[in-house]
């Protein structure tokens, strides 16, 4: 029996942008429902299941930490297809976000912890227990609502057809690694362009940068043996039936190997997969200029 009924299943850590994911899953067409209570989860399953209302077509339900896990067990039927959005943040991102809004944390108003930093520290640990790589996990320390719009799009877009794309993201081990990432590889080891006067003001993707990292021995034997890998595992990724994969390359600053490296990359896929490209720390570039 096909799958008709679409639900996405919001979660995640508190202050990571669920609101604003939500926003954005509403203007794209689907129905919201937030703060269901779980112990009518079976009425609402049914109602999905059986309901000729188009509003339980294209559904996203945004559940806390706390009921992730009875909602993920609880939603199920055959004509009901389910996927989780999980989003995510850095635990310092995280307590800058609500130290500027001057909310409270959900786990603060319940008595469950005693500081902001043990409500985050613990909301993780609940999370932990239900995380699967089929998830869609998004990290939104850095992104702007924007940005989120467009990853959202990519992945729930009513009219999308299913199929294998692939996300090849630069970043800077300065500034934090990116939580969402299903492959992060680090390039640190090649020769590092911050130190050739010339070229420190300018990034992997001018030409003079881009020569320097590609015409080096080790960046033409290290991209020899990581296609083979990817060729391979993007194979069986496809094979496996996954939808997306995020590459993430990451150097000191994300400015010079990464950015060079996840050119030569999404160049390389890019007519044979639906592919993507970002660089995360780009603003941090353009600020010290």
């Amino acid at each position: 029996m096909e799958k008709t009924k679409k639900v996405i299943l919001v979660s995640g850590m508190s202050g990571a942008g669920k609101t604003t994911a939500t926003s954005v899953l509403e203007d794209m067409g689907y129905h919201i429902i937030e703060n269901y209570p779980v112990q009518l989860i079976s009425l609402l399953n049914d109602i999905i299941e059986n309901s000729t209302d188009p509003r339980y077509s294209y559904l996203a339900l945004s559940t806390n930490a706390n009921d992730f896990r009875e909602f993920l067990r609880g939603i199920k039927g055959q004509a009901i297809d389910v996927r989780v959005l999980f989003l995510d943040a850095s635990d310092t991102v995280l307590i800058r976000r609500y130290k500027s809004s001057r909310r409270s944390h959900p786990l603060l108003l319940s008595n469950s912890a005693n500081t902001l930093e043990e409500a985050i520290a613990v909301e993780r640990q609940i999370l932990s227990r239900s995380l699967d790589e089929s998830f869609v996990t998004i990290d939104t320390s850095y992104l702007t609502v924007k940005e989120v719009k467009r990853i959202l799009e990519q992945y729930f877009s009513k009219s999308a057809v299913p199929t294998f794309s692939i996300s090849f993201m630069s970043f800077g081990y300065k500034f934090g690694v990116p939580l969402d990432a299903d492959l992060m590889i680090d390039v640190r080891f090649l020769p590092n362009p911050f130190w050739v006067p010339e070229l420190r003001p300018y990034c992997g993707n001018d030409p003079q940068v881009y020569e320097y990292v590609m015409e080096k021995e080790e960046t033409r034997e290290f991209l020899r043996r990581m296609i083979s890998f990817l060729d391979y595992a993007f194979g069986e990724y496809v094979k496996e039936g996954k939808n997306h994969f995020t590459v993430a390359i990451g150097c000191t600053g994300g400015q010079h190997r990464s950015v060079a490296i996840t050119s030569y990359l999404y160049n390389h896929y890019k007519d044979r997969f639906h592919s993507y490209i970002s660089h995360r720390d780009e603003k941090e570039w353009i600020k010290g200029e």
